[in-house]
């Protein structure tokens, strides 16, 4: 077809261990945006990568402008007619608008910078946005939307016949995000092929043309945006039909909770991250927290544990209105927070199972009140023996350990402050059934017991097996929350289902 810009095919690369891409395939007209989608581990970041030269493709060709193309470099790529906008700003925040729109091609007369003309360039790039800036204030003055945009006139102040977006609104407002669109859409009618990857299936349906869907590294299909439902889009993603199915009752000893919740969030928000977020969850409680990648999820659970404190709304813990501006603040009020990343976020790798797990306790008190020996052996033997967890010593390094033990370490950091309320991002995840199996149960342990527990998972099936009550996120909002008899089909339909206003 005349309007194919670029045109890859049976395309594959493998990493040791890692076959990333097998046999996939993407095609891109002028005068479209075209959506990328798939879920953590599809491959989207290796072919994106690939077209822009970041990597080298282990077989297949692209075809660009009707010729093939090997670029070696992002320059190359660049060359070509390819730039590419990451998801973190990469310009120099000390530098004025007009060196970062310029940076590596200031014009220069007998080696002397002509700053006049450089301005003047800039000028004309960020005015082709829509944009009318002071090109000498620092790009540091300016919001992470003006950031973006100065990036994307980066981006096209060479011979761009094709511009990739990678997650451009993962730090923007509604508001920041609608302008950015103006200005795709205007791009796109002016004959540019835009390449947009984005994990919210609001935008992907409110700016795109067509889109192409990975899983597992391999092509799943090419697909209109407009005739596709996006139920079916979540079964192409997820590699299963997803339907509405009639839902088992669910276990009333998962729903038990007490009338006043322990803790209480009343549009609950940080701009640009999250919300609003309405959570409820009472002592005796498992509530999770679903959504795709992206939904943001994460972003909630460290906003309830101060480590990004919220910027509007209303907390209350036990009825008390409060503001968790610190995770000690959160510790002190009664809470534990499991990281989604325990090898960076978690454990200390070179520390032993005993250092590990009292570390919280020991934190709590100061570098002055130091735990005893004999009671930091006596808590490790206790909760290795309470965890099962399967090591040589309280004295092994932790990092001698399998993932599943190493989390269970994790658990018994927080279960040894006796918290009121655990937040468990992704408790499970990259270790083996078994180990899952056990966890899940200690769950169900501590809910018994009265504790409070926030799961969150990416598996749904997890979430719904798991907890009596899931709040469902989408785009970093929350859609709706499920109650008494539900099933992934449930969860999936509410993640699919449009905004009113769509």
């Amino acid at each position: 077809m005349s309007d194919v810009l670029l045109s890859a095919r049976e395309i594959t690369k493998s990493f040791p261990g890692v076959k990333a891409l097998a046999g996939v395939q993407i095609e891109l007209r002028r005068g479209e945006i075209h959506a990328l989608l798939g879920e953590n581990g599809a491959g989207k970041s290796t072919l994106i990568k690939i077209i822009t030269g970041v990597y080298q493709r282990d077989s297949g060709t692209i075809q660009f402008a009707g010729r093939e193309i090997h670029p070696r470099s992002p320059k190359d790529a660049e060359a070509c007619g390819i730039s590419t906008v990451f998801q973190e700003v990469n310009l120099i925040p000390t530098l004025s608008l007009a060196e970062n729109v310029m940076l590596g091609r200031l014009p220069r007369r007998c080696g002397i910078i002509q700053w006049r003309a450089a301005r003047a360039q800039a000028r004309r790039a960020l005015a082709r946005l829509g944009l009318d800036l002071d090109v000498s204030r620092a790009l540091q003055s300016c919001s992470i939307a003006l950031q973006q945009m100065v990036a994307i006139a980066r981006a096209l102040d060479v011979k761009c016949e094709l511009l990739v977006l990678d997650e451009p609104t993962s730090s923007l407002d509604e508001q920041e995000v609608a302008a950015l669109f103006t200005v795709l859409r205007k791009l796109r009618d002016d004959g540019l092929a835009i390449l947009f990857v984005s994990h919210f299936l609001d935008q992907i349906y409110a700016l795109t043309d067509r889109m192409t869907v990975l899983r597992n590294g391999t092509f799943v299909g090419e697909y209109a945006t407009a005739a596709l439902p996006r139920l079916e889009l979540l079964g192409k993603m997820l590699g299963r039909k997803v339907e509405a199915a009639q839902a088992a009752p669910t276990a009333s000893a998962k729903t038990a909770g007490a009338e006043t919740p322990l803790l209480d969030a009343r549009d609950l928000g940080r701009c640009g991250s999250v919300g609003p977020i309405h959570l409820r969850i009472s002592a005796g409680e498992v509530v999770g927290l679903a959504g795709l990648l992206g939904s943001g999820r994460t972003e909630t659970a460290r906003m309830l544990f101060g480590i990004d404190p919220h910027e509007s709304g209303e907390l209350r813990i036990g009825g008390e209105r409060t503001a968790l501006r610190t995770p000690g603040e959160a510790i002190r009020r009664g809470f534990g927070f499991c990281s989604e990343d325990r090898k960076v976020e978690g454990i200390f790798p070179h520390l032993s199972v005993r250092e590990n797990l009292v570390f919280a306790m020991q934190a709590s008190r100061g570098p002055l009140r130091r735990i005893p020996a004999a009671e930091q052996a006596q808590l490790a033997d206790h909760y290795i023996r309470a965890l099962n967890i399967k090591t040589a010593s309280a004295e092994t390094p932790i990092r001698n350990l399998s993932g599943g033990n190493q989390q269970k370490v994790l658990l018994a950091r927080w279960l040894a402050m006796q918290p009121k309320l655990i937040i468990l991002d992704e408790p499970t995840r990259g270790i083996d059934v078994g180990a899952k199996e056990e966890i899940e149960k200690l769950i169900e342990t501590l809910r018994a017991k009265g504790m409070a527990v926030l799961f969150i998972s990416s598996e749904l099936e997890e979430v719904v097996r798991v907890s009596g009550r899931v709040v469902v996120l989408r785009d970093r909002k929350q859609v709706g929350e499920l109650d008494g008899d539900f099933d992934e089909s449930r969860v999936l339909q509410m993640i699919a289902q449009p905004h009113a206003d769509e």
